[in-house]
């Protein structure tokens, strides 16, 4: 307790002793003057205070001011930002509304074209459906379908007469039997030639027969009489078959150069290479197209050449087969297919049907 009692009264001293200090001693003779100049620092407060209080209005009006003026600045910052944004809006869309011109502008020129074309399609429809009706009235007329079944009619009788005067230059037979011959007539209902293709040695024109077999195989025992008869007969088809093609309006495919028992037919696309000895055959029609001929006889050993013509002659045949609506009775029936054909062309059905 002592020694808390010593320690604040020394404090107090030391604060009486800082208190002493601050204290200013003035004179007598300075008094007016001190006194003077804390009434002229009093006066000046004073005046600073009421300058201070007239001062802060104004001070606060022009704070107020700033405020506005700043809030007005960001505002028309936002309004410019807005702006800046708009007029970019508007580019991309000014842009994007001449991109759009342009292609709307393509799509006209393009549906012009179209609408233009279909005006053109129209009219040429128009035209062709005027025709048409122009067909009909003449086909109604006396001069039309009428007329041209008519001709038809007299062409197909022309025709049976022209191929019935081949028929009797060459004759086409079948042998019957050992010691008679009989004209091959066609099965009753107007049927094909029966349902079994006569063979090659059955059937003769002019009273020869034509066999394969030579041009198949040639040996040192082939019966020479026989090579020339198969190739006389083949003469004969070949020359009947030249006849038949025009009579009927078909330009056969294989054109042939006659010679009799040496008639050679032609190839423009032969499936084989010529050998060189072959070349002296190939001639010319025009300046892009070659042929090779094929002879329809045998020509020394060689017998491939010989049964290629003879294919070649039976695709001629096959071929008016198919004009007059049959097929072929196969690959080696030359003179059954001849004979078919003729006797097709002899039928009532051929003008009934025509």
């Amino acid at each position: 307790m002592g020694g808390e009692t010593g320690t604040s009264s020394s404090e107090k001293l030391r604060r009486g002793d800082r208190e002493e200090e601050d204290v200013k001693v003035i004179e007598w003779e300075e008094f007016d003057h001190e006194l003077t100049r804390l009434w002229s620092l009093s006066s000046a407060l004073k005046l600073a205070t009421e300058k201070k209080l007239t001062l802060q209005p104004k001070l606060e009006s022009l704070i107020q001011v700033s405020a506005d003026s700043l809030r007005r600045t960001n505002e028309l910052e936002e309004m410019r930002q807005r702006l800046e944004a708009r007029k970019l809006l508007v580019e991309k869309t000014s842009v994007a509304c001449k991109v759009t011109e342009q292609d709307l502008k393509v799509k006209e020129d393009s549906l012009s074209a179209e609408v233009r074309s279909l005006l053109v399609g129209g009219t040429t429809l128009s035209i062709a459906k005027s025709k048409l009706q122009e067909s009909n009235c003449q086909l109604e007329g006396e001069s039309g379908y009428t007329h041209l079944k008519i001709v038809t009619n007299k062409l197909r009788k022309r025709q049976q007469y022209m191929v019935t005067q081949v028929s009797s230059i060459y004759p086409l037979k079948i042998e019957a039997g050992p010691s008679q011959d009989q004209e091959l007539e066609s099965l009753p209902g107007g049927s094909r030639l029966g349902t079994k293709p006569v063979s090659q040695g059955s059937v003769r024109i002019l009273g020869l027969p034509f066999s394969m077999a030579p041009f198949t195989k040639m040996s040192f025992f082939t019966d020479k009489k026989e090579v020339q008869k198969s190739a006389t007969a083949l003469g004969y088809v070949a020359h009947a078959v030249s006849l038949l093609a025009p009579y009927l309006g078909v330009p056969i495919r294989y054109p042939l150069r006659l010679g009799g028992s040496k008639t050679y037919i032609r190839d423009y696309a032969p499936y084989m290479e010529p050998s060189p000895s072959d070349m002296s055959t190939i001639s010319t029609l025009s300046q892009s197209s070659k042929f090779v001929e094929f002879p329809l006889f045998l020509d020394g050993q060689d017998t491939t050449r010989a049964a290629y013509a003879v294919f070649l002659l039976n695709k001629n045949i096959e071929q008016l087969l198919n004009f007059v609506g049959e097929n072929s009775l196969g690959p080696r029936q030359v003179l059954a297919n001849l004979k078919e054909l003729i006797r097709i062309i002899q039928s009532p059905d051929y003008i009934i049907h025509s």
